[in-house]
């Protein structure tokens, strides 16, 4: 059994998104944990901004089928993909695999331990919420320690009350 950590986002339509998402992959692993909500300023271009959070879920599925279905996900809930040309855009929900267990790989399609949770304030910050004691599988340090210390962009980071039951 593998532990899984992802992190969820969308800006468009953005409670919806996130709603649908985080229900679409609870039908699939149905123990997932969830972080807090964030809002943060869309990176890399000019757009609406972002609701994120991590999640956790154990799987017996390997790496290659948690991808596929995470990707399953996102088109379920709308994401339509662009050219990797196109750059960063605005989307409906984008469900990125973080961690799978301690595995180190990167095979041009899938990079584990994802190299944005070191990058990004509104990944690291829901993964260390809800796995701050967990190690980083190439520092060696727990993600409550990489929390305290980062040194990258905060500003525009902030918890969201957010509200699941809502129509």
């Amino acid at each position: 059994m593998a532990r899984v950590y992802v992190s969820i986002g969308s800006n468009i339509d953005r409670c919806a998104s996130i709603r649908a998402g985080v229900r679409a992959l609870r039908s699939r692993f149905p123990d997932l944990r969830l972080s807090s909500v964030y809002e943060s300023r869309a990176v890399g271009f000019s757009g609406d901004d972002f609701y994120n959070l991590a999640a956790a879920f154990d799987t017996d599925a390997d790496v290659r089928e948690v991808a596929a279905a995470l990707r399953l996900t996102e088109t379920e809930c709308g994401r339509v993909r662009q050219p990797a040309a196109t750059g960063y855009v605005s989307r409906t929900l984008d469900v990125d695999l973080l961690l799978y267990d301690d595995l180190m790989m990167d095979d041009g399609a899938i990079r584990l331990p994802r190299g944005e949770i070191l990058e990004h304030a509104f990944v690291l910050a829901p993964l260390a919420e809800i796995a701050p004691k967990r190690l980083h599988p190439v520092l060696g340090r727990s993600y409550s320690e990489l929390w305290a210390e980062f040194d990258g962009d905060r500003a525009g980071l902030r918890r969201v009350d957010f509200d699941w039951d809502a129509a």
